[in-house]
């Protein structure tokens, strides 16, 4: 159930990169608007991801704690920004400000209005949703937590892909950088272990050649793009959604489908629900709100409760 807080003192997070320079104009705007009704206003922002976790995690530990979070960007620096909340009990808030923005669509704070999205801030009413956990053999040491979607295979080549492209901007360039992803290979046989499944005490085991595997907190990622229709963020669950062997042509026709928002009802398509997977292939990238975490093996398990935000 939502709760108040009084939010009185707000660290804000920026990234001048994020959207183009979009979350940076944004930031301000809410700035402005949450000193205007007497709120503290301070700034962290980082040249680096760890830079910027650091930034954060020192204010979140000093003498004068913010009350809550306030996170101008996207699902990336939302990532970023989490690494630096874990633990710490204070609400995040959001504006808008990148290219995705799927955990804002997904709480229903306003994409394209920061003054809405600081007035959300400001009036104080909190829930509190799941977060997943990612750990790779490969990647960091030490597990990223995320709070949308942890994407492998073909889709995190896309999203990889997409981060590196200058041009164009906005959602547009994950569709042409799928097109590009489509030259290469597709399915690979992957094993996929299922812990926590609803209704069934020992672990279940698919294997499969796989696409991609997408495992939810939340509906969407990408920008819309509807890959776990039937997640919610604050059942302790997680949604995986495997497509299997396709071919290029179907894929072609199945992207669009993906990328407008609409349910998918495919043959290829697969869903399970789970608290814990593990998911295994070899070589297969590995990303999480769209930011890299390594290559497969990888274990993703759900954080029920693990944080607040701050919502309307």
């Amino acid at each position: 159930m939502p709760e108040r807080v009084d939010v009185r003192s707000v660290l804000l997070v920026t990234n001048p990169l994020s959207g183009r320079g979009r979350g940076q104009v944004a930031g301000l705007a809410a700035a402005d608007r949450l000193r205007a009704h007497g709120i503290e206003v301070t700034e962290a922002s980082g040249a680096t991801a760890a830079e910027t976790i650091r930034h954060v995690r020192d204010r979140l530990t000093g003498a004068a704690v913010p009350d809550a979070v306030l996170c101008a960007g996207g699902d990336g620096l939302v990532c970023i920004t989490l690494q630096a909340l874990a633990g710490s009990g204070v609400p995040l808030g959001l504006v808008p400000g990148g290219t995705g923005n799927d955990l804002a669509r997904e709480l229903g704070v306003p994409q394209d209005d920061p003054i809405a999205a600081a007035d959300i801030v400001r009036n104080g009413t909190v829930r509190t949703i799941d977060l997943g956990e990612v750990h790779t053999e490969s990647g960091a040491s030490e597990p990223m937590r995320f709070a949308t979607v942890a994407a492998t295979g073909f889709d995190a080549r896309v999203t990889l892909r997409a981060n590196r492209m200058r041009y164009p901007g906005g959602r547009l360039r994950y569709p042409l950088a799928a097109l590009a992803e489509l030259a290469g290979g597709l399915a690979v046989p992957t094993r996929i272990e299922l812990s926590g499944v609803p209704g069934h005490s020992a672990t279940t085991l698919v294997e499969t050649d796989a696409v991609m595997v997408a495992v939810g907190n939340t509906r969407t990622y990408g920008g819309g793009m509807l890959i776990c229709p039937d997640a919610l963020v604050d059942d302790g669950l997680l949604d995986v959604s495997v497509v299997g062997a396709i071919s290029r042509v179907q894929m072609v026709r199945l992207l669009p489908v993906i990328a407008s928002g609409r349910r998918v009802d495919h043959p290829a398509i697969s869903q399970y629900r789970a608290a814990q997977v593990r998911v295994v292939a070899s070589g297969t990238p590995a990303t999480a709100d769209g930011e890299p975490v390594g290559v497969l093996p990888a274990t993703v398990r759900a954080l029920a409760g693990a944080q607040t935000v701050l919502v309307a």
